[in-house]
C-alpha cells in the first residue's frame, strides 16, 4: 500500500522533521494540532480543530469518520470548558473514541493539543 505523506515539517529551528499528516490505504493519521498560543482553551481548541478539519480534507476524509481523538489539556481544569467547544464541533452520530490527558505542552501559552486518526 503507498503511503502520503502531506505538510512535511522542516526541521528549521531544532523542530523534529515529521509529516503533519499521513494516509495509508483508507486510514489518515493527523500529527498533535494546535491553535496559536494566545488566547483561552476555547479559542485555542476551536483553531485546533478547525484546522483539523482543514487537514482531513485535504487527505479525503472529514470528522464524521474520526476513529480516534487525544487530546492534551496543559491543565486539567481547563477540561469542562474544553469539551463544550469539543462538543460543538464532533458530529454527534460518529464520536471517536478519545483520551485526554494532562501534559506540559510545548510552547508558552499553549493550552491544548489534539491528534486524531480517521477512515478514508
Amino acid at each position: 500500500m503507498d503511503i502520503e505523506r502531506h505538510l512535511i515539517m522542516d526541521p528549521a529551528d531544532a523542530k523534529p522533521i515529521i509529516s503533519r499528516v499521513v494516509a495509508q490505504g483508507d486510514r489518515v493519521y493527523v500529527c498533535g494540532i494546535t491553535g496559536d498560543p494566545v488566547g483561552d482553551v476555547t479559542a485555542q481548541t476551536k483553531q485546533a480543530l478547525g484546522r483539523i478539519d482543514h487537514l482531513l480534507a485535504e487527505a479525503g476524509t472529514d470528522k464524521s469518520k474520526l476513529l480516534t481523538a487525544q487530546v492534551w489539556l496543559s491543565d486539567m481544569r481547563l477540561f469542562r470548558t474544553h469539551n463544550l467547544a469539543w462538543n460543538e464541533w464532533v458530529d454527534p452520530e460518529h464520536p471517536p473514541v478519545r483520551a485526554c490527558v494532562q501534559a506540559e505542552l510545548f510552547a508558552p501559552g499553549l493550552l491544548v493539543e489534539i491528534m486524531v486518526t480517521a477512515a478514508r
